[in-house]
């Protein structure tokens, strides 16, 4: 409850301006926490010789503009060698002055000139400074980064989809919900190893690192908001664990649940799951399937891999197929949900499809298309 009071949805939520002119106590614990245990996509970085030579170009762009400011403005300056200021002179007071040198042989007099120097090369001075330890300062400066894109990411963060596990099966099911059009930042990862979750990093995925039958660990991943949650572990029991916390969490989300054993999906579905699918069983009807007919395993095969020749999809009926038969549709239809019921081809009240309709149908993949193209 605290967690949904914290992000309420909508446009209530705290803007990325607000969250770096001001943070309460808790929500900066929050923050300091969740970056602990939350590991962001890598982004990519310039080489150390390009950062050197961006960092230069920066400090001599500020130099330049230091010295026009005090060469526009010379006559308010005095210079105790000859009284006059060309921009040879102008350069060395801009250097002396960056640097904090400060030799005091040329000094600002009018008034005009002292307020610049108070309100723009001060300003300028401490930039020039930045740039000059930016290298000391890369590892706070990447520190604070992290922390803005974590927070940035916790306040927009809404309806995505989590996954618990990122071994086989959760590997596998982010490529599926990826290629159905899932972008990557609409997926979080939660796994007990940090090796797992890095690597769901390197993949371009959010990760959240720690126990996902803890409320705190989910409530991170932020699965109070999801819409989806796919949950994978190695283990029944603790499938049975997430899925409870889960529920508790998101009254309304859909929750599916890998499975090992059969006799586990009763008290998986009491825990709150939508689905249950069993590993064991599923891969024991496709080795019987394949013994019968191996022809018949590989397209069941062919039609479980996305993108890899014949694609078994769901989608919503178009305005040109509404109204007509489910064979005059341009995809091989195998069956339409209508409302709340599943209507096989075979089906007799199946004459039509209606507005409305979403249908389940055998397709060509998208990738196999443009081969033969």
């Amino acid at each position: 409850m605290r967690d949904q009071e914290r992000h309420p949805a909508g446009p209530g939520r705290l803007s990325l301006l607000r969250s770096l002119w001001y943070r309460s106590r808790a929500e900066a614990r929050d923050d300091a926490e969740a970056g602990r245990s939350i590991t962001m996509p890598l982004q990519s970085a310039l080489p150390p010789l390009q950062q050197v030579l961006r960092r230069l170009s920066l400090g001599l762009l500020v130099l330049l503009v230091t010295t026009l400011i005090v060469y526009l403005d010379r006559d308010g300056y005095n210079d105790n060698s000859d009284g006059s200021l060309d921009f040879l002179d102008a350069a060395y007071y801009a250097t002396v002055t960056l640097s904090t040198t400060g030799y005091g042989d040329i000094t600002p007099v009018s008034d005009s000139a002292r307020l610049i120097n108070i309100l723009v090369i001060t300003p300028l001075r401490v930039l020039f400074l930045i740039i000059l330890v930016g290298t000391t300062l890369e590892v706070l400066t990447e520190r604070t980064r992290q922390q803005v894109r974590i927070h940035r990411w916790r306040s927009r963060t809404h309806r995505h989809v989590v996954v618990v596990g990122y071994g086989t099966k959760g590997r596998h099911a982010v490529e599926t919900l990826v290629g159905q059009g899932i972008p990557k930042d609409q997926i979080v990862i939660v796994d007990v190893q940090g090796k797992a979750a890095h690597a769901a990093g390197d993949d371009g995925l959010v990760s959240v690192i720690g126990d996902a039958t803890r409320s705190e660990t989910l409530l991170k991943a932020e699965v109070a908001h999801a819409s989806r949650v796919i949950v994978a572990p190695q283990r029944d029991d603790t499938a049975a664990l997430v899925t409870l916390t889960a529920r508790q969490l998101n009254r309304r989300a859909t929750i599916v649940v890998a499975a090992r054993e059969d006799e586990n999906v009763p008290l998986l579905k009491q825990s709150g799951a939508d689905t249950v699918i069993t590993s064991s069983s599923s891969a024991g009807r496709l080795l019987g399937v394949a013994m019968v007919s191996p022809t018949v395993a590989r397209t069941l095969e062919d039609l479980m891999t996305l993108g890899s020749g014949l694609d078994l999809i769901e989608r919503p009926v178009t305005k040109q197929e509404a109204g007509k038969s489910p064979r005059a549709s341009s995809d091989l239809v195998v069956a339409v949900v209508r409302g709340k019921d599943l209507l096989d081809f075979a089906d007799a009240r199946l004459t039509q499809l209606q507005a409305g309709d979403r249908v389940i149908t055998v397709s060509r993949a998208k990738a196999a298309v443009a081969e033969q193209v």
